[in-house]
Parts: C-alpha cells; structure tokens; sequence
C-alpha cells in the first residue's frame, strides 16, 4: 500500500502544488499506523524517516519537506532567508517565493491552513490549533507574504469538527473577549453544558481570514476525530501520529 493524500479542492494557479496526507500507506504500527510523519510522538524513529522517504517518493516532491518545531505560537519561518543546513526552524508557519521548497505543518487535529497568491508566486503553510488562532498565526502568516489579503487565497486542511470538539470557557473567551460582558452569542461556540462549548475552529480561521480580507477561503470540511480511518486524531486517541500538509511551487 502506498501512502495516499487529499488534494486542496481551491482554484489555485497552476504551478502551486500541495497535497494533505491520509494515515495509510506507511511502516509505522500500533497507535501510530501507519503513515506517521512526526518526529516528536514517541514512535521509533526508524519508520519516522521512512514514512518521509516513502511520502517523498510517492508525491515527487522537488525536496526534502522544510518541517518546523511547531509550538503553537505565530512565528512565521521565511524560508528564503535560510539555506537549509541550520537547526529545524521553531515556528507555526512557513513562507517561500522559491520553487522547490516544501512548506510542510503537521496536525493530528489542528487546522492545516494553506496560503497561495492569485498570481502563484508565493505560497505559504501555517499550523493552526485553538492557541495559534486565538494569538493571531494566521494573521502573522498574512503579513509575511506581504501583499494584498484581497490577492490572497487559503485552504483549511483536515482538522477537528465542532461536533467532536468540547472546550471550557477559558478558550471562548480568548477568542471574543467583548461577549464576557453578555453580548450576542457567537456561532463558532455553541454551549454544551455550564461553562463548555462546542468550538468549530474552520469557522473561526475562515472569519478570521475573511475579516483580514482574504475573499476566497476553501476547505474545512474534513474532521479528523470523526474518520480514524483516514486521519489520526490526538483528541480521540491522545498517543496518536500525525499527518502533514505540504505546499510548493513548481
């Protein structure tokens, strides 16, 4: 079995490639079957690296996938200003103008979001759970590409549903600090129970991106809890792997 991928459903231009990773297809096993890509999990490293060769091979990348020390914060790697050979950027989001490099986020239910110009002449990756949307990732990945949101077009990856995402009020409250007073509900957080909410993290990234001014914002239909089959999902299984999202430019 050969690793397999879901391929952004957005009007991209046509030297912008990009793919997100199911979990089949990999020499990885237990909880972390099969296709795990993160190094950081507690699987053997060994499969690590050959689930990267095998995910290489299988897609013709035209390099090695740049990978980031993700920590849930809004650091933006420019990965034109590095040569490769440096420490493994700590950051949550990546951008390059280069052909042929690989802007690449792991999530194992945070949202993947990836960032193409119109005219297909800069791209970008950012990681996006509850913590990087509320300190502002995707808006720190905007202005790194550094032209018009209005020329700017997103996909949202494969991430947690809010049918399957529970969250107290702390999380709310980071998100819509004017509604602690008692102002209008909001959609993206429907109470559950005293003090919970079901929090639906791509209508937050899309109002997001849409207040920024970005017009067309895709995807976000896919929910990593509700499909073991295909994704993995710390949520659901806690130890679990992770699938990768990637972008380049041909």
């Amino acid at each position: 079995m050969s690793p397999a991928w879901l391929v952004p459903d957005w009007p991209a231009p046509g030297r912008v490639r990009a793919l997100s990773t199911l979990r089949g297809g990999g020499d990885s096993s237990g909880e972390f079957a099969s296709l795990n890509l993160g190094d950081h999990v507690g699987d053997d490293p060994g499969n690590v690296v050959l689930n990267r060769r095998r995910l290489k091979a299988a897609a013709r990348l035209p390099s090695e996938p740049v990978w980031l020390r993700q920590v849930h914060g809004t650091a933006v790697a420019d990965l034109d200003a590095a040569d490769g050979s440096g420490p493994t950027p700590t950051a949550d989001a990546a951008v390059t103008r280069r052909s042929g490099v690989v802007c690449a986020v792991l999530t194992a239910d945070c949202l993947p979001v990836l960032f193409t110009t119109v005219a297909g002449d800069r791209i970008a990756a950012a990681h996006a759970g509850w913590r990087g949307l509320a300190a502002g990732v995707l808006l720190a990945t905007l202005r790194c590409l550094a032209v018009p949101p209005g020329q700017v077009l997103a996909w949202i990856g494969p991430g947690i549903g809010p049918r399957h995402y529970e969250v107290g009020t702390p999380v709310r409250e980071a998100f819509d600090p004017a509604d602690r007073s008692g102002g209008a509900a909001d959609p993206a957080f429907v109470p559950t129970r005293p003090g919970h909410f079901r929090a639906d993290l791509p209508a937050l990234a899309r109002r997001q991106l849409c207040a920024a001014g970005v017009g067309a914002v895709h995807g976000g239909e896919h929910c990593t809890f509700a499909d073991p089959d295909r994704f993995f999902s710390h949520r659901r299984d806690g130890r679990t792997g992770r699938q990768a999202t990637l972008i380049w430019l041909e």
